[in-house]
């Protein structure tokens, strides 16, 4: 029984050091942030999670992207991943109003701070702070700009995908903007999934459909690329102008070209050095601004140097004063 006994605790004093060693290894490799984007095949995606694991760098703190690729089953099961991992905050790009509520539910039950980027939560959603464009208002500049440069235009609105809240708010100023600017109108609109193929599709569509139009508002600069091949195929190359939004550094090239007319410029490198701001005050015990709204510049050629460039992360991280 004794020799029973001393094998026991033998056994417990050998195990001691190895949960000490485990317990310290989190210690030693410092503080872990998860972030959750929505497919980093997509360019506005992709300069946020690098501007976001830069000021990651600056600050000392070791990042985890997750990759769902646009898959929202697989991002809950990289979401239960981080939280199963015990990080000290998770940053995540909004995908859908249900999926957002639950992974915040979720976080607050682990006692992980959450905060969100890209678009605002749903109203019964408990956030911490969020950064985004007002998508409404950038849609509502798009229709004052068209308004403007090209009175008259029949508008074919190639749109992204509903359902994640970004759409709906694009829709919000769009319809605004047709009341104020009577001079302009949509004459088709058909949604994608954000990507060039689909925009490419649905354009020659629109074409082979025979409805007129002399001008295209495209939700990014990815569908846009699609657009003008559709355009190049049809003949209609330079005959019909392209809008697009976000002002990444192939649609500010693109413009140069002119090949592209005008992006309503956002940098989403703003966006993404602010939500790990957020998420870092929010570790720390400090309250964030609950809503933080990106910069909206239309740009063409008359003012492209006007434009910051997505990947311009330091310029971001002291535009938005640096992290103390």
């Amino acid at each position: 029984m004794k020799k029973g006994i001393l094998t026991l605790l033998c056994v417990l004093m050998i195990g001691l050091p190895v949960f000490a060693r485990g317990s310290r290894q989190k210690t030693q490799s410092g503080p872990a942030y998860g972030y959750i984007t929505q497919s980093l095949e997509f360019d506005w995606c992709k300069s946020s999670a690098d501007a976001f694991q830069y000021a990651a760098q600056q600050k000392g703190v070791r990042a985890i992207v997750m990759d769902p690729q646009n898959d929202l089953e697989k991002a809950m099961s990289q979401f239960e991943d981080l939280v199963n991992q015990g990080v000290d905050g998770i940053s995540i790009y909004t995908l859908t109003p249900e999926l957002d509520k639950q992974m915040a539910d979720r976080a607050r039950a682990a006692g992980i701070p959450v905060v969100f980027e890209n678009s605002k939560p749903s109203p019964d959603t408990d956030y911490i702070a969020c950064v985004a464009c007002e998508y409404a208002d950038i849609g509502y500049a798009a229709m004052k700009y068209i308004s403007e440069k090209y009175p008259g235009a029949k508008i074919f609105y190639c749109q992204g995908s509903p359902g994640m809240g970004v759409l709906e708010e694009y829709m919000i100023g769009v319809e605004k903007g047709l009341k104020d600017f009577k001079n302009i109108s949509i004459v088709e609109q058909q949604p994608t999934d954000w990507g060039a193929e689909q925009a490419l599709n649905v354009t020659q569509n629109v074409i082979q459909s025979g409805k007129q139009f002399d001008v295209v508002f495209a939700n990014n600069e990815q569908m846009a690329t699609g657009v003008l091949v559709a355009l190049k195929d049809a003949g209609l190359a330079g005959k019909v102008k392209v809008i697009a939004t976000g002002g990444s550094p192939q649609g500010l090239e693109a413009i140069q070209k002119g090949e592209l007319d005008a992006t309503m410029s956002a940098p989403v490198c703003i966006q993404g050095v602010t939500t790990f701001k957020n998420l870092w005050m929010a570790v720390n015990g400090r309250k964030p601004e609950k809503f933080t709204p990106l910069p909206i510049l239309p740009i063409d050629k008359s003012n492209l140097g006007d434009a910051i460039l997505w990947t311009s992360y330091d310029k971001a991280f002291d535009y938005i004063g640096g992290i103390n």
